[in-house]
C-alpha cells in the first residue's frame, strides 16, 4: 500500500472515531440537557403524545384529563372540566413546564414512571398503546366546593385548608384569586406563554397558592399553640388556671405596653385560662410567652410541625416561629405576632393535632395511584409526623376551643347539633392595610372529623364585632364544616 493510501486509511479511521466520540457523547453526556433544549420540536409533540392520566376527586369527579385530537401533531390535550375549582391543586400542564399535581406526579400521568413497567410490557404484547396512571386525591369534592363558595362570598383574596384529622388527609384546599388551568395548557406557546406572564403580573397573584405556599401572621390562633406550651409546662394546669390578665402589659426594656384589643380589660386583671381564650386577650397569652421563655415556646411550635420540610406532594413553605428576640418580642410572638409566620396549612395541622389527641398526622393529597386498566399501584398509608402534646392536654385545649365557640368570639361558626372548637385570629400587617381574619376549627369536637383553617387577607376591616376572625372566617370554616358532616 502506497503512502497515499495509508495517509487516507488513518484519517478515514480518525473520522470515524472523532464521529463514534461525537455520538456517544451526545447520547451519554449530553442528553439530558439536548432533551430539555427547548429549540428540541420532538419534545414538544412528544409531551401530546401519550394520553396522560386522569386526576380524580374521591375516585369519581374528574379534575383533569387528556382529550384526543384531530390534529396530525398534537394527538391529546389536556382538559379541566371545573378548572377554577381545583387549580392549585391540579395545575396546568404547559407546552414546556408543569405545576402542582400536574408536575408532582408527572412521571406517573405520562406513562413513564417505573412503577408502571410491568403495565407498559403487557401494552407491548398486547400491542395497546401506552398510557398514563390515573391520580386519584383526598379531595372532598363537597368541602371543596363549600370552601371555595365561601371564601369567594368574602370578596377578598385568602385561602383554605381541611384536613381529616385522624388521617392527615387534605379534604379541601382553596386559593384566591385562582386561575383557569386551560389557558396555561394548551398548545400555543405564543397564547399560553403570553397568559402566563399576564396571570404572574397581576397584583392579585393568582397563580400562588396561598395555602401551602405564602406564610402570614397568625394573630390571636397562635394563642392556642402558647397555651399547650403553659399547659404542657405543668400538668396540674387546666382551663380554670388564673392567669395574670392586666388591661395592657408592660414590655420589658420599653416604654410601651401590649394592649387588649380595642384597650379593652381582661376581667378583672386575673382570669381563668379558658376565659382569656375566649375572649382572645392579648395581656395574658403575652405574659405566658415572656415567663416560659423562647426555647419551650420554639420546642412547642416544632412538635406541632413548624421548621418541618413538607410534602402533599407539593412543595409547603415553611412555618416559624422566628429567630430569638428580646422578652418585648417574645410577648408579642406568643400572640402571634412579630416574626411568626404560618401557612394555612400548618394553622390546620394546629387544630387537627388537637383534635387528634395531640398526635399531628402528616398531611397528604393523593389518595390512590390506579394504572389505565384500574389497577392499583399506590395506596396512601396515614403516618404520623408528631405528638404535639398529650393526650390529656389536647383533651383541655378542645373543651376550651370549644368554649370559645360557645361562649367566645366565635359563636358564628356554631353548628346546630355539632359541638364545635375553634380560635379566632386578626393579625396586624406591617403593610397599613386591614389586619388578616383568621380561625382555626374542627368538629365534631367528642370525634373530630374535620379541621379547618380560614384565612382571609385584610379580612378584619368592618367595625366592631365583626372586625375579627369570627366575624370573617368563622363563618367560611362553618359551611365546609357542615358540607362534610352532611
Amino acid at each position: 500500500m502506497n503512502s497515499t493510501l495509508k495517509r487516507v486509511a488513518v484519517a478515514c479511521l480518525a473520522m470515524f472515531a472523532l464521529l463514534m466520540v461525537n455520538a456517544n457523547y451526545l447520547q451519554a453526556v449530553r442528553a439530558e440537557n439536548l432533551s430539555e433544549d427547548p429549540r428540541d420540536q420532538r419534545n414538544f409533540y412528544e409531551r401530546y403524545a401519550v394520553q396522560r392520566g386522569r386526576i380524580t376527586a374521591g375516585g369519581k369527579v374528574i379534575l383533569a384529563q387528556s382529550k384526543e385530537t384531530e390534529s396530525t401533531r398534537f394527538r391529546f390535550v389536556r382538559e379541566y372540566p371545573e378548572g377554577k375549582l381545583y387549580a392549585h391543586i391540579t395545575g396546568f400542564f404547559s407546552p414546556e413546564s408543569a405545576d402542582a399535581i400536574e408536575a408532582t406526579e408527572n412521571k406517573l400521568l405520562d406513562g413513564s414512571s417505573s412503577d408502571l413497567l410491568l403495565r407498559r410490557s403487557i401494552d407491548l404484547f398486547t400491542g395497546e398503546p401506552t398510557k398514563g396512571a390515573n391520580v386519584d386525591l383526598t379531595i372532598d369534592p363537597r368541602a371543596q366546593k363549600a370552601a371555595h363558595e365561601a371564601l369567594s362570598k368574602s370578596g377578598k383574596r385568602g385561602a383554605l385548608v381541611a384536613l381529616d384529622p385522624r388521617t392527615g388527609a387534605i379534604l379541601a384546599m382553596v386559593s384566591l384569586p385562582t386561575y383557569e388551568p386551560a389557558e396555561l395548557s394548551g398548545t400555543d406557546k405564543g397564547k399560553v406563554f403570553s397568559r402566563y406572564d399576564e396571570l404572574a403580573k397581576q397584583e392579585g397573584q393568582p397563580l400562588l397558592n396561598r395555602a401551602i405556599r405564602q406564610t402570614y401572621a397568625p394573630g390571636s390562633t397562635f394563642k392556642v399553640v402558647t397555651a399547650a406550651a403553659f399547659l404542657e409546662d405543668d400538668d396540674s394546669r387546666g382551663p380554670t388556671t388564673t392567669v395574670e390578665a392586666p388591661q395592657r402589659l408592660p414590655l420589658p426594656g420599653t416604654t410601651i405596653s401590649l394592649p387588649n384589643y380595642g384597650g379593652a380589660a381582661c376581667g378583672a386583671g386575673q382570669v381563668p385560662l379558658v376565659f382569656a381564650l375566649e375572649k382572645s386577650c392579648n395581656t395574658p397569652f403575652g405574659d405566658i410567652g415572656i415567663k416560659l421563655g423562647y426555647d419551650k415556646m420554639r420546642e412547642q411550635t416544632e412538635k406541632f410541625g413548624m421548621g418541618l420540610d413538607l410534602e402533599v406532594p407539593m412543595t409547603v413553605a415553611k412555618s416559624d416561629f422566628g429567630d430569638e428576640e428580646d422578652k418585648a418580642g417574645l410577648a408579642m410572638s406568643a400572640i402571634g405576632q412579630r416574626s411568626v409566620r404560618m401557612t394555612p396549612l400548618q394553622m390546620a395541622m394546629i387544630a387537627a393535632g388537637i383534635a387528634n389527641d395531640g398526635t399531628v398526622m402528616k398531611p397528604y393529597l393523593v389518595n390512590k395511584i390506579t394504572d389505565s386498566k384500574g389497577d392499583s399501584i399506590e395506596e396512601a398509608e396515614p403516618d404520623e409526623l408528631s405528638e404535639a402534646v398529650s393526650p390529656e392536654t389536647a383533651a383541655k385545649l378542645r373543651e376550651m376551643m370549644v368554649s370559645v365557640v360557645n361562649n367566645g368570639t366565635a359563636n358564628l361558626a356554631q353548628i346546630p347539633g355539632v359541638q364545635v372548637g375553634g380560635k379566632t385570629g386578626t393579625a396586624e400587617t406591617s403593610d397599613g392595610k386591614p389586619p388578616h381574619a383568621w380561625f382555626i376549627s374542627f368538629a365534631p369536637a367528642n370525634d373530630p372529623k374535620i379541621a379547618v383553617a380560614v384565612m382571609v387577607e385584610s379580612g378584619a376591616a368592618r367595625v366592631g364585632a365583626e372586625a375579627t376572625g369570627g366575624g370573617t372566617a368563622a363563618p367560611i370554616a362553618k359551611q365546609v364544616m357542615e358540607a362534610v358532616l352532611r
